[in-house]
């Protein structure tokens, strides 16, 4: 009897690298450990908007297809730096040992970052190739399907002599990589005018800044309300308390100037005229992960009646943002074999200072997110390329319209940033 033909092997699942920006700061450690709870079913989802109802059917990565890697420049490993957020409540006890491996597996694909003070003289171009070598590097070892890159590393103050700060170098690096590039901070990243001809020539979809996680999230769902309702606002004032490596980084004024023109331009946006009041930010290190939120509104009701109305918001930064990173990764991923480029406007509901055009208002931006959810379907037409993207190869130098192919071809990785990589 002749022995019955064997079956093909199945084709293994295609993985997907996330590169980030300050790899061992807080947000990406709990991002890391979080997506490891949920996929070994430890934790259900809560707050990743990927995994509701209307984006079951988009082809978004599963989160057990992910691969995490990035930059840093602090030398914390993740597992201990695990055990740090569970001593301050902010993982669960007990996680940091459940997912040790796969942080583990993580901590060894972080690479220096920079460029630190002190360092010899080294040029832009330079960083930003050794940058897109660590990326490039890191999706062909593990065999990438795609790969995107997210920066969560701290704010930094925003250049006024037209130089390059770290955040502009990884965004450049990642771009040039072929990767997707996701700014979750208030930093620079693609917004500098040198990086204008990169990001227009790239080929790949990118996203940002500064996500919406507290008290902006709820400025921008209050602003349409009162003018939904015709009440006049008089004044909007706001506080913020903060600690750990983020409070740290807006102690300094002009980073905090960089975090405020987000929560400020919402309320422009959304009310049609800048209130009288701003945004303070304390840094109170005894808080660490943990921020409080206050917000006083004085409006005019008919007739002219004086009205307040105050809000607080308590939560735990690390926490609110960690899921909003993974869906950003896994839309930015889905996004790039969509074939979509460019700037990705429909994922403003994620942030402050979103790219592109699009409403402020959070219902409206859900309203569009969903609309884009919907593009991503196996069914949906092939996507043309969002905004001035186009289906060129990665890889246009700094300050130049030329692009130049990488070593690797087109085959996308992910970068990273970190300048003390504690957000």
């Amino acid at each position: 009897m002749s022995a019955e033909p064997s079956l093909p092997a199945p084709s293994p699942a295609p993985r997907f690298g996330v590169w980030f920006i300050g790899a061992r700061g807080s947000v990406a450690t709990t991002a890391i450990a979080g997506c490891a709870a949920v996929t070994a079913g430890l934790h259900p989802p809560a707050g990743m908007v990927t995994e509701t109802p209307d984006f079951t059917s988009c082809g978004l990565p599963a989160l057990s297809s992910l691969v995490f890697g990035g930059h840093d420049t602090v030398d914390c490993p993740l597992p201990k730096r695990a055990e740090h957020l569970a001593a301050g409540g902010v993982l669960p006890h007990g996680l940091p040992s459940a997912v040790h491996a796969e942080l583990t597996a993580a901590d060894r694909e972080i690479r220096p970052g920079g460029p630190h003070l002190g360092d010899p003289d080294r040029g832009d171009e330079a960083w930003i190739d050794v940058f897109a070598a660590d990326i490039r590097d890191f999706v062909r070892r593990h065999d990438l399907a795609g790969a995107v890159v997210v920066n969560v590393a701290s704010t930094e103050p925003a250049p006024t002599d037209g130089s390059l700060p770290p955040s502009s170098l990884y965004a450049a690096a990642a771009l040039r990589a072929g990767c997707p590039y996701v700014n979750f901070t208030p930093s620079t990243g693609l917004h500098h005018p040198a990086l204008a001809p990169l990001a227009a020539s790239s080929g790949v979809p990118y996203a940002g800044r500064d996500g919406k996680t507290g008290q902006t999230l709820l400025r921008s769902v209050l602003g349409p309300m009162f003018t939904q309702r015709a009440l006049a606002v008089r004044a909007w004032s706001g506080t913020n308390l903060l600690g750990g490596g983020d409070g740290a980084a807006l102690a300094d004024p002009a980073a905090a100037a960089a975090k405020n023109a987000g929560k400020e331009r919402v309320l422009v946006d959304t009310l049609g005229a800048a209130p009288e009041g701003e945004v303070h930010i304390d840094d109170v290190p005894a808080l660490g992960d943990w921020k409080t939120a206050w917000d006083h509104i004085a409006f005019d009701g008919f007739l002219g009646s004086r009205m307040i109305l105050q809000t607080i918001w308590q939560g735990c930064d690390s926490a609110l943002a960690a899921p909003l990173v993974l869906d950003l990764a896994r839309l930015a991923v889905r996004a790039r074999e969509k074939g979509l480029t460019g700037p990705l406007g429909e994922l403003g509901f994620y942030f402050k200072d979103p790219v592109g055009d699009g409403p402020s208002s959070l219902a409206e931006q859900y309203a569009e997110l969903r609309r884009f959810a919907a593009r991503l379907r196996d069914d949906a037409e092939p996507g043309a390329g969002v905004g001035p993207g186009t289906d060129a190869e990665p890889g246009a130098g700094v300050g130049s319209g030329d692009r130049e192919r990488s070593p690797e071809g087109e085959r996308p990785g992910d970068g990273a940033d970190d300048r003390g990589a504690r957000r």
